[in-house]
């Protein structure tokens, strides 16, 4: 299957097209998709990579728009991993990808404002708009790539201290909320140019879930492109719906991102006592984090 607009065929395939991840996404899917509509001027082809839903969201959503399609992605194998096998079947010649979570509500030309600032930024391998929380706060979506210190100290310190200067300075809380190049920007809503996806092979699919944002951002880095903050392009992010009902699977799966991201920054031999600290930190922090999440969860149903 190779996603394309037959109408634009005189024109061109397209420039865009829209990826996201689906799973069991319920009135979710029907709000990105209702939202999408006003986010951009184009009608561009959707792909809801499916990992599993149960809750027969996506089929309803592909019956009511030509333009949408699922593909099944045989499992529940990750954001990162489902995202790659969406992407492949987009034709090569679409020079953007939207990349978003399906708890996403965009702005009105959201998208457009997005694609004005590729055009600002050549270099640019992904662009990310201003996150709103459902309560109205503004999501730190633009953040430094995290060294070992600022990662342990946010890590161990961000919930009890949100204050403390590591997360600060990895969060970039004293940065003026302006259009700006950037360490990673966050994955639940990035337009990426295809060109720059692929020269870096697009995510680390041995991420399962969480972190495979950071890495990108930091590749894209490495490789000589920016990542780019576009404030003047505005969603909300419900941010968690998942993670919130599945707190025993997914709160382990991101400390484990955790740990990959900085094991293979630091694989050298002499560098086996750091992973190993870093290993069991993170495993105890996970431990009273899960125990924490499971409380909370079980208080609200009752």
């Amino acid at each position: 299957m190779s996603v394309s607009d037959p109408a634009a065929a005189e024109d061109g395939p397209p420039r865009l097209a829209v990826v996201t991840v689906t799973y069991s996404p319920g009135a979710h899917l029907e709000h990105f998709l209702d939202t999408l509509a006003t986010a951009t001027q184009d009608e561009p082809p959707v792909i809801l990579a499916d990992n599993g839903s149960t809750d027969g969201t996506p089929e309803r959503a592909a019956e009511a728009g030509d333009h949408i399609t699922v593909l099944r992605t045989g499992g529940n194998i990750g954001y990162g991993g489902a995202v790659n096998r969406a992407v492949a079947e987009i034709d090569p010649s679409i020079e953007f990808i939207v990349i978003a979570n399906p708890d996403v509500r965009w702005d009105t030309g959201t998208i457009d404002e997005l694609l004005a600032a590729a055009r600002r930024w050549p270099r640019a391998g992904t662009l990310g708009p201003l996150i709103h929380e459902p309560d109205g706060g503004v999501y730190p979506s633009a953040r430094r790539v995290p060294g070992l210190l600022d990662g342990a100290g946010h890590a161990v310190l961000g919930t009890v201290w949100p204050a403390n200067p590591w997360t600060r300075r990895y969060r970039q809380d004293n940065e003026g909320v302006a259009e700006r190049a950037v360490g990673w920007l966050s994955g639940s809503c990035l337009l990426v140019r295809r060109a720059a996806f692929d020269s870096v092979d697009g995510f680390d699919s041995r991420y399962f879930m969480y972190m495979e944002d950071v890495d990108l951002g930091d590749r894209m880095g490495r490789a000589g492109w920016l990542n780019v903050f576009v404030p003047s392009a505005r969603v909300t992010h419900a941010k968690g719906h998942a993670a919130g009902r599945h707190p025993e699977t997914m709160l382990p799966a991101h400390h484990a991102s955790a740990y990959r991201f900085q094991a293979d920054r630091h694989p050298h031999w002499w560098q086996a006592p750091l992973r190993a600290a870093l290993r069991a930190g993170l495993a105890i922090r996970c431990e009273f984090a899960v125990r924490s999440a499971l409380r909370e969860r079980d208080r609200g149903t009752r």
